[in-house]
């Protein structure tokens, strides 16, 4: 349809609502009520002679040439936020709710450097004067299926737009997905974008960004903004999921950055002071007042990427870690350090486990390096009874599953109270030095496969048969009981 014939088609159509109206009136006309149909008459047309008058001032966008429009549009969106635009030839204008224009198929450059596809971009504009369209300004922008592509080279981007003017129109991205991608296009994770907002808060005179997003299946909610001067930069991150809420004050004046953070994790609250110069991250972990035994430091260079964190804690939450949805568990599961260009060691000494006596002395150790995830010389005591070391360990994904492959070795320090423990009959409590076993652990199934048991070097098939599949509990109470009668289950078949 052309322009022409799409104005044309609104005039008939308010032309027959008047001859309706005119109709309706006419049937009912008397000597009594002729002055009441004139003053009635002359309000009705006035109304409806003003609707078409601005109907027409909204329809007037319809007569531009599409290339004075896109010109337009792409010059007034460079001079807004600084980006350039293309577009394609396919721009429609809609008036309501408010004028705006729909533009399929567009990009978005950054730093000369294409940075995002976008599927449908809204462009409101003002009312002010459709009469010249060169004088039409731009107002609300709405970017909808997007995605961008974030590297080393373009990080800043989102930040960088923070500093735009939003006090006259607010930005925002809805239903889209940031690939972060290392410097040889490989996609190291996917933040997908539920809603990003820019606005400008008129009481506290600043300008706002908002977003609510996803991460390895975790959602998050970010708001950030500057300080007056814009020297520092401030951000509250909510992970609802894990009740994590986080709150980050950045120094930007200085080639190094310095910035301070508050954890609030449930009833824990932590205390974290980094620097940011060039490529290296430095950050300390602590909480002097309430809990001084626990301390992480850590380092992390980003070219090329290698990591450390040494932590020294009272008691060790392994639900932090394991538990149901975390987030530690949803980054193994993605796959993303597998990387061989990723090098990072963990390394936690706990002096005791969260809700469980029986475990003390962690040492947690684990590196990825060549792509390969493992937890070797792990080692951690159980009371006083023994002690536990992992060998050859590996934590990968199959069939979707987390799972840590390895070898554990059991050194049995006074097996009369091992036996004492589970209240073994006396009469099958045969002395016992170590104890050597392959396992599988599934995360999400929560199951452990035991396999090639051997007892002082001696396997027994009919031990390796009982302990073959160890289904945890969701009780403590009931794992307790449970392994209870199964390990006594096992060592009556040793004893014979």
């Amino acid at each position: 349809m052309s322009k022409k014939n799409f104005f044309l088609k609104y005039l008939k159509n308010i032309g027959k609502l008047i001859n309706s109206l005119l109709e309706k009136n006419l049937n009912k006309l008397n000597l009594q009520n002729l002055i009441y149909l004139s003053k009635n008459n002359k309000i009705i047309l006035t109304f409806v002679a003003l609707f078409v008058i601005f109907l027409s001032y909204l329809l007037l966008p319809t007569f531009y040439n599409q290339s004075d429009i896109s010109n337009k549009l792409q010059t007034e969106l460079r001079n807004k936020l600084d980006l350039n635009f293309e577009f394609s030839n396919n721009i429609k204008y809609n008036f309501f709710p408010k004028p705006h224009f729909v533009i399929k198929n567009s990009t978005i450059f950054f730093d000369q450097k294409e940075i995002s596809k976008i599927d449908k971009l809204k462009i409101f504009i003002s009312f002010d004067n459709f009469f010249s369209f060169k004088k039409t300004q731009i107002k609300d922008l709405i970017i909808e299926n997007a995605n961008f592509n974030i590297s080393k080279n373009n990080y800043n981007f989102f930040i960088k737009l923070l500093n735009k003017n939003f006090k006259y129109g607010k930005l925002l991205i809805n239903n889209s997905n940031v690939f972060f991608k290392h410097s040889f296009e490989e996609v190291l994770f996917i933040n997908k974008i539920f809603k990003i907002k820019y606005y400008y808060n008129i009481k506290e005179t600043k300008n706002i960004f908002y977003s609510d997003s996803e991460i390895f299946n975790v959602p998050f909610s970010i708001k950030t903004f500057f300080n007056e001067d814009k020297s520092k930069i401030y951000s509250q991150i909510n992970l609802d999921l894990l009740k994590l809420r986080i709150e980050n004050e950045l120094s930007l004046n200085n080639k190094k950055k310095i910035g301070k953070s508050e954890f609030y994790l449930k009833k824990i609250k932590r205390f974290v002071e980094y620097k940011i110069e060039e490529n290296i991250f430095n950050f300390h972990i602590f909480d002097k007042i309430e809990d001084p035994n626990t301390t992480y430091k850590g380092q992390f260079n980003l070219k090329p990427f290698y990591g450390n964190i040494e932590g020294d804690l009272n008691e060790i939450n392994l639900n932090h870690l394991f538990g149901s949805n975390p987030l530690i568990v949803e980054l193994l599961k993605s796959e993303i350090f597998n990387s061989k260009n990723i090098d990072f060691k963990l390394n936690i000494n706990a002096e005791n486990v969260y809700n469980n006596v029986n475990f003390r002395n962690i040492y947690l150790k684990s590196k990825i390096q060549d792509g390969l995830i493992d937890t070797d010389m792990t080692k951690f005591q159980w009371r006083d009874f023994a002690d536990f070391e992992l060998f050859e360990s590996l934590i990968f994904v199959k069939n979707g599953e987390l799972v840590l492959d390895g070898k554990l070795k059991i050194y049995i320090n006074d097996y009369n109270k091992v036996y004492k423990f589970l209240l073994t009959p006396k009469n099958y409590r045969n002395k016992i030095k170590n104890i050597d076993l392959n396992f599988t652990y599934n995360f999400d199934k929560k199951t452990a496969e035991l396999k090639d048991i051997k007892i002082d070097n001696k396997i027994n098939n009919a031990v390796n048969e009982i302990l073959n599949n160890v289904i945890l509990k969701k009780d403590d109470l009931q794992n307790k009981i449970y392994f209870k009668n199964l390990l006594n289950a096992a060592i009556k078949n040793y004893a014979g």
